[in-house]
């Protein structure tokens, strides 16, 4: 077992080192890694697998990766292939906020402005893409603008997460109870199996565990007002668990929890989202860039002082242990739920009402992205002719020269600086 563990950590650190292109592209990789070229999976059962973590919140392409590591080495299997995946752009990020709290001072004005720039191409083109596929008629259209509207008139995280909820409850009504007319549930005949080390009682449990974290967290932060650790567990665990749609749209849910509390500002959170899309992995390693910029950090330079020694570098290890708390908070919710959903599976992906609740939080979760794009992104990020020109020259890169992000990012880091 340890060396399978061992080969599965392998495998999914290389792609965690190349698979750059976001969510889709890391599905592709995956097909060609785990389908076709190491036969672990056949065609069948990994579309079925993508089709369940597609229905699941969460970063879909990090859901995949942690079931075929669970699929091929258990438990253990699960965290290599996390690990593997997602620690090199974590790590990356976190070194660039390290650097952005030491030096960013002295980086030209532009640099930082380029890559807030830059954020408005990248979410414009998930808006597009994500509009396309997810709101392909008249009453998803209506329910993403309606989205977008109230979250955008009440900016408040407890209220992105009930236009999810309403928009789920409206999607069962429309679509759920539609008879004929209902969406096909794409999984009429059975799928090629694929071994689950789990029994049901085991995902029951988890998903219990899911539930308890899930309402337990905000409990205790509230409880506990002065255990910053608290407060940073239980907003990036949320964030974790309510995302629904890919990588993108934990952005506006991120920057409801750490820009008006004052953890992080808004210059600062949009060059770290910048900066995300230069580097491989998934999007949610922007949750280590924004727990290690996090003003004096969660866990305090005061009390990781005392055991490393000296105020600096105290500071620099309550931002690392602060980007990994992040980070493992953000990620728990995937693993809670794909150990949970999997014993289920055959269940789960054959429930009509599942996929019509979907249907609707779907098209919601593009207005919150639609929202985030004018605020913050749009306002923080356009002020003056120059800056529309440089967005539209990296939406221009993005969607029709189809430049790899990385590439878009430095070059707006770069023009940046020189505008």
């Amino acid at each position: 077992m340890a060396s399978s563990v061992w080969a599965v950590f392998l495998v999914f650190l290389r792609l965690g080192l190349t698979s750059f292109g976001g969510p889709v592209a890391h599905l592709g990789f995956f097909r060609d890694e785990f389908v076709v070229r190491r036969r672990w999976l056949t065609e069948r059962a990994y579309a079925d697998l993508v089709a369940l973590c597609q229905f699941l919140p969460g970063p879909a392409s990090s859901q995949v990766g942690l079931a075929v590591g669970l699929s091929r080495a258990g438990y253990g299997g699960a965290l290599a292939a996390w690990a593997g995946f997602t620690l090199p752009s974590a790590l990356a990020l976190m070194a660039f906020a390290l650097g952005l709290a030491q030096w960013g001072d002295s980086l030209p004005q532009g640099t930082l402005q380029g890559l807030k720039i830059v954020a408005v191409a990248v979410v414009a083109q998930a808006v597009w893409g994500m509009a396309r596929s997810l709101c392909p008629d008249a009453p998803r259209l209506t329910l993403m603008v309606a989205a977008a509207g109230v979250v955008l008139l009440v900016p408040h995280p407890a209220v992105q997460v009930g236009t999810l909820a309403a928009a789920g409850l409206l999607g069962w009504l429309r679509w759920g109870t539609a008879g004929a007319n209902a969406p096909s549930p794409g999984a009429a005949s059975p799928g090629d199996p694929m071994p689950v080390p789990l029994g049901r009682r085991a995902g029951m449990l988890w998903f219990s565990l899911f539930v308890v974290l899930l309402l337990g967290l905000p409990l205790l932060a509230a409880t506990f007002p002065a255990e910053r650790v608290l407060a940073v567990a239980d907003a990036f665990y949320r964030a974790g668990s309510l995302v629904f749609g890919g990588g993108h749209v934990v952005m506006p849910l991120l920057q409801a929890e750490v820009v008006p509390s004052g953890w992080v500002s808004n210059e600062t959170f949009l060059a770290g989202y910048g900066a995300t899309q230069a580097v491989p992995g998934p999007l949610f390693t922007f949750s280590a860039f924004l727990g290690t910029a996090m003003d004096h950090g969660p866990l305090g330079a005061d009390t990781v002082g005392s055991a490393v020694g000296g105020a600096v570098a105290g500071a620099v290890w309550g931002a690392v242990w602060g980007g990994l708390l992040a980070l493992v908070a953000i990620f728990v919710p995937s693993f809670l739920l794909v150990f949970a959903a999997l014993p289920f599976w055959e269940t789960l992906r054959r429930r009509p009402w599942v996929q019509a609740a979907l249907m609707g939080i779907n098209a919601a979760v593009v207005g919150l992205l639609l929202a985030a794009l004018y605020d913050p992104v749009f306002t923080s990020a356009i002020h003056r002719p120059h800056d529309v020109v440089l967005a539209m020259g990296a939406l221009l890169a993005l969607m029709v020269w189809k430049l790899p992000p990385w590439l878009v990012v430095l070059a707006c880091g770069l023009l940046g600086a020189l505008l």
